[in-house]
């Protein structure tokens, strides 16, 4: 079981995530402000979860996953997402626990139980700063296209762009947020599509957001406005 470090709590907010094909509520980040680093330049590489489209980055970036918790150590959990990728979750002193809309205590971790996770994300492993057993329910969509699960060693992608994508956008540009703004990005992406991690959040020119999505085939680039609504993705 966890480390009795982990029992710090977490004031309730709302947003909504859809786990293992349910729709679930999850809370607001604690922090109130949101620091920004330049994004990675970009190339067209391949590599996990990328398809063909770039997966560069600068390093570990605020992000997370959602998904069934499928085993617990003591040092972290590991959670299956909705199309099968399994993410390693590492706690902190400093890891937060919610179970439905209570403050819970890193006990509520079990087997079986939908999560949702957002921290530092590093591959397919998150360093968790919110961890939200039983998140309520809640709604979210997307505006068009399913989300294309990831298969080792196959490229079963998608050239699918569908909703509202910024016509100056180009891989690579854009400024790497944290905070509040990437918690709420995350979510919405999360909400949207199911079942891949999101490995960074790029504030763009023109004041919306690009969600960075790998674990999946399809889509990798979820476009989020200024109100941390979906309103496109592409690969």
């Amino acid at each position: 079981m966890f480390s009795s470090k982990r029992s710090r709590v977490i004031a309730a907010g709302a947003a909504a995530v859809v786990i293992a094909g349910g729709s679930y509520g999850i809370v607001a980040a604690t922090s109130s402000s949101a620091s920004a680093t330049p994004a990675a330049s970009s190339s067209p590489v391949g590599g996990f979860g990328s398809g063909g489209g770039s997966n560069a980055r600068s390093g570990p970036a605020a992000g997370g996953s959602a998904g069934t918790i499928t085993s617990v150590s003591s040092s972290g959990f590991t959670l299956t997402t909705a199309t099968g990728q399994k993410v390693t979750i590492k706690e902190a002193s400093s890891t937060a626990y919610e179970k439905g809309t209570s403050p819970a205590t890193s006990g509520a971790v079990t087997t079986g139980e939908p999560v949702l996770v957002l921290g530092t994300t590093d591959s397919t492993t998150i360093t968790a700063a919110q961890v939200i057993v039983q998140p309520p329910s809640a709604s979210g969509s997307n505006p068009g296209g399913q989300v294309i699960g990831y298969t080792t060693g196959e490229k079963q992608g998608s050239s699918e762009r569908v909703g509202q994508i910024p016509a100056d956008y180009t891989q690579g540009s854009g400024t790497i947020v944290s905070g509040t703004t990437a918690d709420k990005a995350t979510q919405a992406a999360l909400a949207a599509y199911p079942g891949g991690i999101v490995d960074r959040v790029v504030a763009l020119g023109n004041g919306q957001y690009e969600v960075h999505y790998i674990g999946v085939n399809w889509p990798h680039h979820i476009f989020v406005n200024q109100d941390f609504q979906v309103i496109g993705a592409d690969d």
